[in-house]
């Protein structure tokens, strides 16, 4: 329970399910050690508060469960060392394989509790023994994108129960529970960046100044001074400060040089039509067919886009487009959905 309104309905769902529920907020940072404000950021000290009087509502009991250091090892330094790397992180998914799903999922097991519950909008399919992971109702919503590294086992003891409802309903629900979150406005940014601002974080948790640069073409030619790759990311658009006749857009960060390719829309080293991702998972397959066909998303708001799969080997897909793409950027997951199933997915090397 983060303190927002999605996981404490899946608390006032799961409570009426079960004759035994119990809800518990992950502390994973405090505010001032990461030198953020207090505003509410999810999961933090300040939200604690607000999931222990929903659950005071509910009348089962609240734990905090401390995996600070947990948090800082599996997703802030990993966040840190992707951006340094001239790649772009997804905290979210990493907090989810290591310690909504993982640390969580073992500290329900050895409380001798059957199962773990989320507020995320996704659906578990139990077919004949075999688990799938499937889009929310409200495709608005839906964060199967985040959750494509789950496996059966997980998948056996977890439960989305928001799966089959709309956000309008949950916040409905919340208002009649009395719920002191029930308008309580969804987090935008990533929890522990309130701000937006990650350059700055990163420079406030590693305590380096990252060397300015220079902005490239694709012939070399130098367009202007960068501030440290760390403030940027592929594809990316605004911000860059250069002078130019049409857009510009980031296609490529090479840390070693510490220099950052810039291409217009129609520049062809903008685009690629293939993509390698790596630390694969796949949900209900032992091994993808050969030349499989399916979609694939490489950002969490992108669109799916029709593509053929081949697996390399037991950690790496080649992933090839129907068309072009628009610089995927590394560190980000591909993956792969079959209508709305998702059949798993990897980092983007």
């Amino acid at each position: 329970m983060s303190g927002g309104v999605d996981s404490s309905v899946s608390a006032y769902l799961m409570s009426k399910k079960y004759k035994l529920a119990k809800g518990a907020t992950m502390l994973l940072f405090l505010n001032e050690a990461l030198g953020i404000s207090s505003k509410n950021p999810c999961c933090s000290r300040e939200n604690i508060v607000d999931a222990k009087a929903v659950c005071e509502v509910l009348g089962i009991e609240h734990e905090v469960l401390n995996f600070m250091n947990d948090f800082e090892e599996c997703v802030i330094k990993k966040f840190v060392n992707v951006y340094e790397s001239g790649g772009t992180p997804n905290p979210c998914i990493d907090c989810n394989k290591f310690l909504k799903f993982e640390k969580f999922l073992e500290h329900a097991k050895n409380s001798n509790l059957e199962k773990i519950a989320t507020g995320h909008y996704a659906k578990i399919e139990n077919n004949s023994g075999k688990y799938l992971l499937r889009k929310a109702k409200d495709l608005t919503r839906d964060q199967s994108y985040v959750l494509y590294m789950l496996t059966q086992e997980q998948l056996k003891k977890i439960e989305f129960p928001l799966g089959e409802f709309t956000k309008t309903e949950v916040r409905n629900m919340a208002e009649e529970l009395n719920f002191v979150n029930a308008r309580k406005h969804d987090s935008q940014d990533i929890c522990f960046i309130p701000d937006g601002d990650y350059g700055s974080f990163i420079e406030r948790f590693t305590r380096k100044k990252y060397q300015p640069g220079n902005f490239i073409d694709s012939s070399g030619k130098i367009l202007g001074v960068h501030d440290g790759i760390i403030h940027y990311t592929a594809g990316q658009r605004r911000g860059l400060g250069v002078a130019a006749k049409s857009r510009l857009y980031v296609s490529k960060i090479d840390p070693d040089s510490n220099n950052i390719t810039l291409a217009a829309e129609g520049d062809e080293n903008l685009y690629t039509r293939s993509i390698r991702a790596d630390n694969i998972n796949l949900i209900a397959f032992e091994r993808l067919p050969e030349n499989f066909q399916a979609s694939v998303k490489t950002r969490y708001r992108q669109k799916e886009i029709p593509a053929v799969i081949n697996q390399i080997n037991d950690k790496e897909f080649l992933i090839e487009f129907k068309e072009k793409q628009r610089a995927p950027a590394k560190g980000q997951a591909a993956v792969i959905y079959d209508g709305d199933y998702v059949i798993g997915g990897g980092t983007i090397l």
